[in-house]
């Protein structure tokens, strides 16, 4: 796959050649990428990033409104005409993270925008720019999410509870989002369906008896019952769902205290990061892993105490909305750069609080630089993560012709 950014012309009824009046925002849209990159901030107080997006959108026919409880943005675009609306989401946060890229425009706060969500904050703006250009046209409302607590906060839902389907007076009939990953620059790639997994953590408490590590048989032992459990979750987890709906259940801790090493503890945790794909998925961990922990422990004596809570559900895209939106990505761009992922990604998103309650996709678009090796590109995360900002253009692009295409279905 090449990384051309190439685009065929724009081949659909009604919709403007968004890709190539938004060629002539790229340079103002790479600057304003690069000082958020540089200022980072993490959780759901973003006022930093929240000013410059204020102070981008400055200008336009916008009804602006923050939140109350996070430094959120809505920013509402009223067409011409009478019609529904339409969510386009941007999320703001960065992450604890020190960078390690070595950009000339690097973070040196200790957090850095390492998932890119840079990239999403500005491409909204930029598609904020481009509709509003055509706020003549447009028959319906456009309504700009500007998000921030993504990473692990919960900031969309935050925003569902502060009103956000209700900013331009009527529900949604769509909501779209485009997140950058590694891969061959300016590709989309979204599936039908699941496309990311619900996100849970897990803590499981064995209570024993402690002791002297050299009388086990006067204690009773939390920590082999906990080891036990530790695998019969992966055997539960491999053979109690189909392996065309997987579960993860990956233990990342284990912690008995800092008792002495010659001391049996009275109980032992472990702690585990747990992600499925679908609704019925989750109900079935919810209910089969009490049921396991709590047997294993009871059958050595012992009694377990667990916690899994789902912070994010799912990630579902609506069939009939996403194979749309592919369709006119392809018209827009070509063939090439628009694919159909052939699985989902066991990653989570809080957009998945949206899609939970509008129909809608959630697209991935690769971001490679050319000058990056495919094969070693870091992924989201990694401090050592890099995104071409020259794709903010198309991300615009993209994200106002999916807005103005949908409202244009809505009139036939």
């Amino acid at each position: 796959m090449s990384h051309d950014l190439d685009y065929a012309p724009a081949s659909i009824p009604g919709i403007p050649d968004y890709p190539a009046e938004a060629t002539a925002l790229s340079d103002d849209l790479i600057a304003l990428r690069r000082a958020i990159h540089a200022d980072p901030e993490i959780g759901l107080h973003t006022t930093r990033t929240q000013r410059r997006v204020l102070d981008a959108l400055s200008g336009l026919d916008l009804e602006i409104t923050v939140g109350r409880d996070l430094a959120s943005v809505v920013a509402v675009l009223h067409g011409a005409h009478a019609g529904p609306s339409v969510i386009l989401r941007g999320d703001m946060d960065a992450l604890p993270i020190e960078e390690k890229t070595g950009l000339e425009f690097a973070a040196t706060n200790g957090t850095m925008h390492a998932c890119g969500h840079d990239l999403h904050t500005v491409g909204l703006v930029g598609a904020a720019r481009l509709l509003a250009a055509h706020r003549d046209e447009l028959h319906g409302s456009i309504i700009f999410m500007f998000q921030p607590g993504e990473e692990g906060h919960g900031g969309a839902k935050i925003m569902l509870d502060e009103g956000l389907l209700d900013a331009a007076g009527d529900r949604p009939v769509a909501a779209y989002a485009i997140h950058v990953a590694p891969g061959p620059r300016g590709v989309f790639i979204t599936r039908p369906g699941p496309a990311c997994a619900g996100s849970g953590d897990l803590t499981i408490t064995v209570h024993g008896r402690g002791g002297h590590g050299s009388q086990p048989h006067l204690a009773l032992d939390p920590v082999p019952i906990a080891a036990e459990i530790v695998l019969a979750l992966q055997s539960f987890a491999t053979r109690r769902f189909d392996a065309f709906d997987p579960v993860i259940i990956s233990v990342t801790q284990l912690d008995t205290g800092d008792g002495a090493i010659n001391v049996i503890p009275e109980q032992a945790r472990l702690r585990a990061t747990v992600r499925a794909l679908t609704p019925t998925s989750v109900d079935r961990l919810q209910e089969g892993v009490p049921q396991l922990a709590d047997g294993i422990a009871r059958a050595h004596g012992a009694r377990a105490d667990v916690e899994l809570e789902f912070t994010y559900p799912p990630t579902v895209n609506d069939h009939a909305t996403t194979s749309a939106a592919l369709d006119c990505l392809r018209d827009v761009f070509g063939e090439e750069r628009v694919l159909t992922s052939p699985v989902p990604m066991m990653g989570s998103e809080d957009f998945s609080f949206v899609l939970d309650q509008v129909p809608g996709t959630f697209l991935a678009l690769f971001a490679t630089p050319a000058d990056v090796d495919l094969t070693t590109a870091e992924f989201n995360h990694s401090p050592r993560a890099v995104f071409d900002d020259t794709v903010l253009a198309d991300q615009a692009a993209a994200l106002a012709t999916l807005a103005h295409a949908r409202l244009e279905r809505a009139r036939r």
